[in-house]
């Protein structure tokens, strides 16, 4: 809708409960929600081009600003306006159902009234199903239908007024609330009939402060240790009781302008849940550890040395990649589904024992999970001679960080497993692979280069030494990070590799994950200092909410990408976890 322009993704919120999340912008305006999962169609999608959109939104002028009560993704829409200040609290009910969303929303008159308009236009399947079936009960509760879903608004809904154009219908409501009082909403989709009473708002906001109280403990022991808990929050969000983090909650949010790389990243990647996994170990916040462990381990034992490189958060698989007919986010073009179903990455493998490995040295690995390393293991004796897709998913070739991490993985459950056979075994395989890696994969300055036939630097070279394929003061090791700093970082900020001969701005954005990994290479080398300035610099690369996306556009300093992106959340969380002591 014209009334609600599209913002840069510096000012968009998350609020999420694991289940599914919903993006808020400046002016109330929920523009991004997909239900009842993650993966499903959305029924707010105006942010990719599509219709749908629930907002609370002042009458007045005003100036937005906004903040996350501590510890939790319950969100605070904060306007100052011409008659005082106005707040939204917004969040969904948390734990989650799987099956029905709870949209939670206080108005708050903070100081002098608050007027607002509440519009509440839903629309499933990207659009296509509008409110139909609309109906106000006795209790001033309203139910309707949208495609398949149940729909159902309560609180202080009653008075809103059923609109209507042509065929499509939404509720609207004009509301004055006097200083220093609120009214609650409750905006419940399901994808079963709704047959209990409405929920007490009350109530469902007192359980959700708890249980976000319980899900984070603060990180006292960490660099930026309120930044580190929101990522550690974050990451939480983004994980469904099923145990799978999606990598993204967000579908088709372009990288670069008309350059065609949209992608959805609403489903669980093996490699991003390690990462958060080993993360969240170096932070001792072992729930987000025990979940990424629980999620890891079922698909080695479902899937073997077939194991995928992604999955839906229950574990089914990512459906083929398909184009939707919608305008989508300016410079992109709007899709669901994604093509990594049809990948080998072999990295996963070597990704899942170095999670599996730290869960070990925590004390929280069962029999279960040390037969997963076992069939990890298994798997890549059985494919590191295979050609994979690699990290950054370019086509298939012998990757080098694809089997450095291998060796990183191996080499980890060798020391961790309590088995002289096993650990003979492994830490065998292991050099076997580095020593095929040392002859056809170093570059002729001594460093490693991507592949064997591609003599370039790459980021994915940074983080196998520090997950300890090989030791810190191996030539190889040092020469790589040198180059690196020489010819992919520019201004504080690391980039991926060079796509083409433009400068590294031009080709695409900096790559936060990536700032991140140096940190941690740099402090492998004991250089402490420009580890902490580059976590500095690439932990400000976000928005007043705090999320970051995949990359950053450093000449107009806005993000680039799906938004959030799990990776990013969790090399940060490890990063400040680990560079608050020397490298061990």
């Amino acid at each position: 809708m014209e009334r609600f322009p599209l913002h840069v993704l510096r000012d968009y919120s998350l609020i999420a409960d694991g289940e599914r999340g919903a993006l808020v912008g400046p002016r109330g305006d929920i523009v991004w929600m997909c239900a009842p999962r993650w993966d499903s169609d959305a029924v707010f999608s105006t942010l990719v081009g599509g219709e749908g959109i629930y907002a609370i939104t002042p009458d007045d002028r005003f100036v937005w600003g906004g903040y996350y009560e501590d510890g939790s993704l319950i969100w605070r829409s904060r306007w100052v306006t011409g008659a005082g200040i106005t707040e939204c609290h917004e969040a969904l009910a948390y734990p989650a159902d799987p099956d029905r969303l709870v949209v939670l929303r206080r108005l708050v008159a903070r100081q002098g009234p608050a007027q607002v308009t509440v519009l509440l236009d839903p629309r499933a399947g990207f659009g296509r199903h509008g409110l139909r079936a609309v109906r106000r009960g006795d209790d001033g509760t309203w139910t309707g239908r949208a495609g398949q879903l149940y729909l159902r608004w309560s609180g202080d809904a009653g008075a809103a007024q059923p609109r209507r154009a042509g065929r499509h219908s939404w509720l609207e409501l004009a509301l004055r609330v006097p200083p220093g009082e609120s009214r609650d909403f409750v905006l419940e989709v399901s994808a079963r009939p709704l047959r209990d009473d409405p929920p007490d708002a009350g109530r469902l906001w007192h359980v959700t402060r708890a249980h976000w109280a319980q899900a984070t403990a603060p990180l006292p022991d960490t660099l930026a240790p309120r930044d580190a808990r929101h990522s550690l929050v974050v990451l939480r969000g983004l994980t469904s009781t099923a145990g799978g983090m999606v990598a993204a909650a967000t579908t088709s949010l372009p990288e670069r302008a008309d350059q065609g790389r949209n992608y959805d990243y609403r489903y669980a990647w093996i490699r991003d849940q390690s990462y958060a996994g080993q993360a969240a170990a170096a932070a001792r916040a072992y729930p987000v550890l025990d979940d990424a462990v629980r999620f890891v381990c079922e698909r080695l034992h479902a899937d073997g040395p077939q194991l995928a490189p992604a999955y839906a958060v229950d574990g089914s698989p990512v459906p083929d990649q398909r184009r939707l007919s919608l305008p989508g986010y300016p410079g992109g073009f709007d899709l669901v589904g994604n093509w990594v179903n049809r990948q080998f990455q072999l990295d996963s493998l070597g990704e899942a024992l170095l999670l599996l490995s730290a869960a070990a040295r925590h004390d929280r690995l069962d029999a279960e999970g040390w037969r997963a390393a076992e069939i990890a293991a298994d798997a890549i004796a059985k494919r590191w001679q295979e050609d994979d897709a690699g990290i950054w998913e370019l086509g298939n070739r012998a990757w080098t960080h694809s089997r450095l991490t291998c060796v990183a993985g191996l080499r980890a459950a060798a020391r961790s497993c309590g088995s002289q056979p096993h650990a003979t075994e492994w830490s065998g395989l292991a050099d076997v692979i580095l020593a095929w890696a040392g002859t056809h994969a170093v570059h002729p300055s001594g460093r490693w280069q991507r592949s064997p036939g591609d003599p370039a630097i790459d980021a994915a070279l940074l983080l196998p030494p520090v997950r300890g394929a090989l030791p810190a003061d191996d030539p190889r090791t040092a020469e790589t990070l040198r180059c690196y700093l020489d010819e992919l970082t520019q201004d504080g900020y690391a980039y991926r590799f060079r796509h083409d001969e433009r400068p590294l701005g031009e080709a695409e954005g900096a790559f936060l994950l990536c700032g991140f990994m140096l940190a941690l290479a740099l402090q492998q080398q004991g250089r402490d200092l420009d580890a902490a300035r580059w976590f500095e610099r690439n932990r400000a690369a976000c928005g007043s909410p705090g999320l970051y996306s995949e990359e950053y556009d450093v000449t107009e300093r806005q993000l680039r990408g799906n938004l959030p992106q799990a990776f990013v959340h969790a090399l940060m969380l490890e990063c400040a976890a680990r560079l608050a002591d020397p490298w061990p």
